[in-house]
């Protein structure tokens, strides 16, 4: 029986014990939410902000902050989710929404919108719509090549999305290079990511597609649990492994094409969130994909908070932020992987 077996039978999953640990961590999302509206270069009262519409409390709540935590909570959920679903999907606890050159390309997309298209007066307007047709073009063009006699194989799909990254790389160095100045604070939100400025309509766009996203993976996280024993064992059991796999596939290409497409390239929140939350509370998906979900935000809010609080009144992209975190804890699971065959 493979590790991943053993795991998934260590304790039956009890709706009570779904709800108590949901409620935990909603818990520490409120907690962190309340924090980020209430601290930045500015001290704002939310009394005042909440009762008087008139103040400027009240108008850095709403117009600045507000929409901000909304997005980190949005983009966030996103990553994570992806990052447990696709983790599952390649059987590789490594695995995360940055690997597949998605978020490249993506990024690559919006930064050659806001150089085209500024002139126009339109690019800042176009970048995030141009940002998720680039990140949809590039997920076709990785699933298309990560066929082998017609099948989606994990080991060709993470392959394919290193070499992709490092197109996507190149090519966004060489637009760099060539940009006028005047574009390069924009070329940097999307390379280093940053949740600066967000409206209404972006949060919404983002939780809408993500959401969508998420359902699709949620309905299919008993089959995720059972492709932890591996292909042959979850056919034997009645998934259909090369189905499955697209349909997960598709779903967080989706769900991190929206989230690039307002955040730029933000890493390593789908490999942290997960890995963690896997740790403490085991691998059925049906609870780890929804805790993915709301770490994942609580995760992301506080990084942001963080970027925003550390040198004010000026701040850090949260993608350094993020980075900072990610890196040690990337090398720490190579380590701890390197030990042992990867399995989940």
């Amino acid at each position: 029986m493979s590790p991943g077996a053993v795991r998934l039978g260590e304790a039956h999953l009890t709706r009570a014990r779904v709800i108590s640990v949901l409620a935990a961590l909603l818990a520490i999302l409120a907690v962190a939410a309340v924090a980020a509206v209430s601290f930045g270069s500015a001290h704002i009262s939310l009394a005042r902000a909440l009762s008087d519409p008139g103040s400027p409390d009240h108008a850095i709540l709403y117009a600045a902050r507000l929409p901000r935590v909304l997005m980190g909570i949005a983009v966030g959920a996103v990553l994570a989710a992806v990052g447990a679903a696709l983790q599952a999907l390649v059987r590789n606890p490594l695995a995360e929404g940055g690997i597949l050159g998605i978020s490249g390309g993506g990024a690559l997309g919006a930064i050659i919108a806001l150089i085209i298209l500024a002139g126009r007066g339109y690019g800042e307007a176009a970048a995030p719509v141009c940002a998720f047709i680039a990140a949809l073009i590039s997920t076709v063009a990785v699933y298309r090549l990560a066929q082998v006699d017609g099948q989606l194989e994990p080991f060709t799909l993470l392959l394919v999305g290193v070499i992709f990254n490092a197109i996507w790389g190149a090519a966004i160095m060489f637009v760099n290079s060539i940009a006028d100045y005047y574009y390069l604070h924009s070329i940097m939100f999307w390379l280093m990511g940053s949740l600066e400025a967000p409206t209404y309509g972006e949060v919404a766009a983002v939780g809408i597609l993500g959401l969508a996203g998420f359902a699709v993976l949620m309905v299919r996280a008993r089959d995720l649990n059972l492709l932890s024993l591996g292909d042959e064992s979850a056919a034997e059991l009645g998934v259909d492994v090369d189905r499955l796999r697209r349909v997960v596939f598709i779903a967080t290409s989706v769900m991190i094409g929206a989230a690039v497409s307002v955040s730029g390239i933000i890493s390593f929140v789908g490999l942290i969130v997960p890995h963690m939350l896997r740790t403490a509370f085991g691998s059925d998906h049906r609870l780890l994909l929804p805790a993915s979900l709301v770490g994942g935000a609580a995760f992301m809010v506080a990084a942001d908070l963080i970027a925003r609080a550390i040198i004010a009144p000026a701040e850090i992209p949260v993608g350094a932020i993020t980075a900072l975190c990610g890196g040690p804890f990337f090398i720490y699971m190579l380590r701890r992987e390197g030990r042992r065959p990867f399995s989940l």
